[in-house]
């Protein structure tokens, strides 16, 4: 990362907008995300949510929901559905894309194709912001009955008021999707991914301060060479663990997106006319997790059916029915320490679910998102062939083996990352709400963006370079650039079009 480079283009305007206008998207996503839903008594409905989030048994899905959407859930907001539906929808369209063979021809028709098909996903977004909106509202309904311990929050709401709030949900979620497509217009990164990652951090603030709450409370001061510290001794051991975690979490992770497996390409000579082509070698880079978080996404909103389910047959006056629908809610609940310790096996459903739903959805998407025949057939049109492997039918295996074998191993580490809060909780008495999926979110989008941000900052500054005098003497020889004359350090910048004598 070159930060001279991004240093040095602060002081151009252009630039100096660009990050101001993202700037000021992130800080009205702010404010949106504190706006809440026009229902009952907003101050009671925020002590039964902040109650709801802090029990141990708070679902996986609503906590995944509160973190990417930056704490709106616990608020009520109207930003509750957040960027939920856009990336459901782009996932739809990514899978009717292999599958719609009109689809995938104007997927390939370039610039033009591709905004068909964000046209189409925006299209898709509504209803689902809608669907979305919907279950948002019974999802935190059922949970505040069987958690929060209080009644149907949605009792008095007559048919005007539930149109009321399912339009500022979802009015909110197709404003989020604008406001992320804005900052992706400033190419400072990917808006979408920055949104979410600023919900995510917004969250941080609170988990520190909770730990640090647990470290400073009363009870079993530490004693140290035989003077009392105001901290909990128990409590001191458990953040100090906690910060060694989340360093070494943080470097796995980045090392983790970073990992690829480097194939060199090599590209035959070919001659047309008077030109040469080809006769190049470069890298094929195949990523150890190339899925990304989408495994996880899909995961939570699998294992979440049960519970939801069970919540519904609970209340059934078939007593076989209620009770199958309160074994789904307890095998199908994050456990905590409690949990593992008094129903035994019955606790290892959830985390054994988990790990085998994101291995699988892991396997299953990167072989939508990497084509290996698709590939090799590029690579045998432009002449291009693997190091040590023949192109056509060869080179297909030869992808589809690297790719198994690095994605057996990404796999394991995302399940591992997944399930990650969940064996956390069974030492520590607190609600872990960002894991090991949240620093992979932080980390992946922080490198795009910094990339992007240099890109950028290169493209702004890269005017100062075509000046004819910036590395040499007006009057440099033509064979200066190859060492004929020695580089000017400290050179005058001349405007275009005019010449030092002028």
């Amino acid at each position: 990362m070159n930060w001279k480079i991004i240093a040095k283009s602060l002081t151009h305007k252009d630039m100096r907008g660009r990050i101001l206008a993202v700037l000021g998207i992130i800080l009205v996503f702010r404010i949106l995300a504190h706006v809440p839903v026009p229902l009952g008594n907003p101050q009671t409905l925020h002590q039964v949510l902040q109650n709801l989030f802090n029990s141990q048994n708070t679902p996986q899905l609503l906590n995944i929901i509160n973190v990417l959407s930056g704490g709106a859930l616990a608020n009520f907001s109207i930003m509750i559905a957040g960027l939920g539906p856009y990336i459901n929808a782009s996932i739809i369209m990514q899978l009717l894309t292999k599958a719609i063979p009109q689809l995938e021809a104007l997927q390939k028709e370039g610039e033009f194709g591709q905004k068909k098909i964000n046209q189409y996903t925006r299209i898709l977004t509504l209803p689902l912001a809608i669907i979305q909106a919907v279950g948002s509202i019974y999802l935190i309904r059922q949970a505040a009955q069987s958690i929060g311990g209080v009644g149907d929050i949605t009792a008095n709401a007559h048919l005007a008021q539930w149109i009321l709030m399912v339009a500022a949900l979802t009015g909110g979620s197709m404003l989020l999707m604008w406001l992320g497509e804005l900052v992706t217009e400033q190419s400072v990164g990917n808006g979408i991914s920055l949104l979410i990652t600023v919900g995510i951090v917004s969250r941080l603030p609170a988990d520190i301060a909770q730990i640090f709450s647990t470290v400073v409370k009363k009870g079993h001061n530490f004693v140290l060479s035989g003077h009392t510290l105001p901290f909990n001794k128990s409590g001191l051991i458990a953040g100090l663990a906690i910060f060694v975690s989340v360093v070494g979490v943080t470097w796995l992770v980045v090392m983790l997106n970073e990992a690829a497996r480097n194939l060199t390409v090599n590209y035959a000579k070919r001659v047309q006319g008077n030109r040469t082509y080809g006769g190049i070698t470069t890298i094929l880079p195949v990523k150890l997790i190339t899925a990304g978080v989408v495994p996880i996404i899909f995961a939570v909103a699998f294992l979440s059916v049960p519970s939801f389910a069970g919540q519904l047959l609970s209340g059934s006056s078939n007593a076989h029915w209620a009770q199958l629908g309160q074994n789904l809610v307890t095998w199908f609940q994050t456990p905590s320490a409690q949990t593992f310790a008094t129903e035994g096996l019955k606790a290892y459903i959830y985390p054994v679910t988990y790990f085998l739903l994101v291995f699988v959805f892991t396997f299953f998407y990167t072989s939508i998102t990497f084509n290996s025949k698709e590939i090799a057939e590029n690579l045998h049109k432009q002449g291009g062939f693997i190091e040590g492997v023949r192109s056509g039918n060869q080179t297909e295996k030869y992808l589809g083996k690297i790719v198994n074998r690095l994605t057996l191993f990404g796999a394991l580490s995302l399940g591992l990352l997944a399930v990650m809060p969940v064996i956390a909780q069974v030492f520590i008495s607190a609600n872990i709400t960002i894991g090991g999926t949240s620093v992979l979110i932080l980390v992946s989008v922080a490198l795009q963006t910094l990339r992007a941000v240099e890109s950028r900052a290169l493209m702004v500054t890269y005017d100062q370079y075509s000046q004819p005098d910036f590395f040499y003497e007006p009057e440099a020889p033509a064979d200066a650039a190859t060492g004929g004359r020695r580089l000017k350090f400290g050179p005058r910048l001349l405007k275009r079009g005019k010449s030092s004598k002028d």
